[in-house]
């Protein structure tokens, strides 16, 4: 396995890990800032980067049954969201593929 080399976003607004801010998604990519995390406020993406994956579970969430993996930080390995794997619910289907990240766990990187 070769070195692990993180992205560098180019944008006006970068989210970084709060801890170490390392960055992780651009203001572009946020699809909705309708939810709620753990810790608060969080905000759905189309992508995020410099994160790994932990394994799939499933979660009853106030949405519905859904299939859940936990994102942490590659640098710092800090949980920051998850990312949704499968929705059971039809109106839930457009999260698929889709991230959360909590707004508390983020600080703005410039």
């Amino acid at each position: 396995m070769g070195l692990a080399y993180n992205v560098y976003l180019n944008s006006d607004r970068i989210f970084g890990c709060d801890r170490c801010k390392t960055h992780l998604a651009t203001h572009d990519n946020i699809i909705s800032r309708n939810f709620r995390g753990q810790h608060g406020k969080a905000y759905l993406f189309q992508n995020v980067v410099n994160i790994t994956l932990d394994e799939a579970t499933e979660r009853h969430m106030t949405t519905g049954k859904h299939v859940v993996r936990d994102i942490n930080c590659r640098q710092c390995r800090y949980t920051v969201g998850w990312k949704y794997d499968k929705a059971f619910e039809n109106t839930e289907k457009y999260k698929e593929g889709k991230y959360i990240l909590e707004a508390e766990l983020l600080c703005t990187v410039h």
